[in-house]
């Protein structure tokens, strides 16, 4: 089955945030932060909400934001059982070619310092461009 990107809507929020929420608890308390389930579902209503599917089957979800410069990967989540298989890679290669379909040079990420996507996005011509205590600022250039 081929995967595809497809428009969430409001009914999606839940299993986004539940997703979300399993995904980075463990960053939040590895740097101290304090999880809000209010700012996630503040911030599903002003960003692009993806899901990504695989026929019927809903793999994960994406959230973006976009300025004049850059498409902002604000969030990429993988159902556990669906990471190892390519389907980052497939997502990441998609939204590249969505900067380059918008005319935007960058695309551009948020990392927490000890995750482990860290290399997957370093293989996809993400750059590290700062960091501070908490996370990594990461960003590829859209030729």
């Amino acid at each position: 089955m081929p995967l595809s990107l497809t428009p969430a809507n409001a009914s999606h929020c839940a299993f986004a945030r539940d997703l979300t929420r399993r995904a980075m608890l463990p960053y939040y308390h590895e740097y101290g932060l304090l999880w809000l389930e209010e700012a996630f579902d503040e911030a599903w209503g002003w960003r692009e909400q993806w899901l990504v599917t695989e026929g019927d089957s809903l793999l994960g979800f994406c959230s973006l934001s976009q300025d004049r410069q850059a498409l902002f990967i604000r969030e990429l989540h993988l159902l556990p059982e669906q990471r190892g298989r390519g389907v980052g890679s497939w997502v990441l290669e998609q939204l590249a070619q969505w900067a380059r379909q918008r005319r935007l040079p960058l695309l551009r990420l948020m990392v927490f310092r000890s995750n482990p996507a860290r290399q997957l996005y370093q293989r996809h011509g993400f750059v590290e461009m700062g960091e501070d205590e908490c996370f990594v600022r990461m960003q590829r250039t859209i030729d």
